[in-house]
């Protein structure tokens, strides 16, 4: 029996970044940049105005107040997009709306709430310093400036701010394209009931929601039957797709595990017993000429998504740019609430519920217990040397993907 931490080790040791590939910026969303990005323009392109308001010489208005507001010509109206080149001559002033370039000359702009909202002449009651409410042209970028860095995680902000700045594709660490493929004669399809020894196939479905929550490009192949040749066929198929293959069920000790007696065969693939509680049957190795990491799972569905959190998760963040900066990734601090038992000498992984940083256990434990797991928003890692949580030790907790735990 290996640890899990020597398991995930030879995991992310074999698995690599993905090559970079150039994209437009919508199909970069999620994606890691691969090189620096500089910006082709200035930001703003142009000073304009932060208020509607008026565009003035700010000192015209000197010892302008509410008693002694100062009343000047309104000479024109800019509005937002306005594309023409004005002047402001002292002594005047021009409407302005937000957005909209400041004419030559002016250096503020007075809020329209600081006015009586004149068109033609306007009675102005402040006196504002020179650059009141005025975006200087470059202020927030400058043109050839680096704007992202190798590395950067593109969210809408990123992909706003390339957009902005003159940048319509960018280099980037591609999502992995992950193949999960199901294994049992006893497998239906979701939506169908399932006769007298059948059951839904809810696992490749989770791992597909798990996937992409984790911000791969995940393929759902359906129930794939107990016989080898069919498996051994389906791989094959699904190795032109994928840059990653994860299969559920098939890898314990029974005389239908499917799995690994194909995987066996082929040399590449490992199969070990991991020191935690659920999810000890794992294989791992790669596959075809591409060396495609293929990551074998347990069947029980909890073993499956806890499987999916300790190991396929931080592996297909390392193949996309993303590498885990600790173990276990992503870990809050919470205190047990409640006591509950555990088994000495394995790692467990209970599901649990946070609630702020207390947590307790969210129901029945076993490794087909869909109910429970999904209450569950995190797993709490209880160390190997740990026969018992009692109240008020501190755990590490593992956040569920796509839960709105911390």
């Amino acid at each position: 029996m290996i640890s899990v931490e020597e398991h995930l080790g030879r995991i992310l040791q074999t698995v690599r970044q993905l090559p970079p590939t150039e994209c437009g910026l919508l199909e970069a969303q999620g994606c890691v940049l691969a090189e620096d990005v500089t910006a082709s323009v200035q930001l703003p392109g142009f000073t304009n105005s932060a208020m509607d308001g008026y565009a003035v010489h700010a000192a015209d208005l000197e010892g302008a107040s509410e008693a002694d507001p100062v009343v000047l010509p309104v000479v024109a109206d800019i509005a937002a997009g306005n594309t023409n080149a004005l002047t402001l001559a002292p002594g005047q002033t021009m409407r302005i709306m937000t957005g909209a370039p400041l004419p030559q000359g002016a250096d503020a702009v007075v809020p329209v709430e600081q006015s009586d909202g004149g068109v033609a002449r306007v009675a102005l009651r402040t006196a504002p310093a020179v650059g009141q409410h005025v975006r200087e042209a470059g202020e927030d970028v400058r043109a050839g400036e680096v704007i992202l860095r190798a590395g950067a995680l593109l969210g809408p902000g990123q992909v706003a701010l390339l957009a902005a700045a003159g940048t319509a594709r960018v280099r980037v660490v591609p999502k992995p394209r992950v193949v999960v493929l199901s294994t049992g004669d006893e497998l239906v399809e979701p939506g169908r009931e399932p006769g007298f020894g059948q059951v839904v196939d809810s696992n490749s479905v989770m791992l597909v929601a798990a996937a992409r929550a984790v911000g791969a490009a995940p393929h759902r192949v359906g129930g794939v039957p107990d016989d080898a040749r069919q498996l051994t066929e389906a791989l094959e198929a699904q190795l032109q797709r994928a840059d990653a293959i994860i299969t559920t069920g098939g890898v314990s000790m029974g005389a239908f595990d499917t799995v690994k007696e194909v995987l066996s065969k082929v040399g590449t693939v490992q199969f070990d017993k991991v020191a935690m509680r659920p999810g000890m049957p794992q294989g791992f190795g790669v596959l075809g000429a591409g060396q495609v990491p293929v990551f074998t799972l347990p069947g029980n569905p909890v073993s499956a998504l806890v499987s999916f959190h300790v190991f396929v998760a931080p592996a297909l963040r390392a193949m996309a740019g993303r590498p885990e900066k600790a173990w276990p990734p992503g870990f809050v601090p919470a205190t047990a609430a409640a006591a509950w038992p555990s088994v000495e000498g394995k790692m467990e992984f209970t599901r649990v519920v946070l609630d702020g940083d207390q947590v307790r256990p969210a129901g029945g434990q076993g490794s087909h217990m869909l109910g429970a797991l999904a209450a569950a928003d995190a797993l709490a890692v209880v160390p190997p040397e740990m026969g018992r949580v009692e109240e008020g030790d501190e755990l590490l907790c593992l956040p569920l993907l796509g839960t709105d735990a911390p």
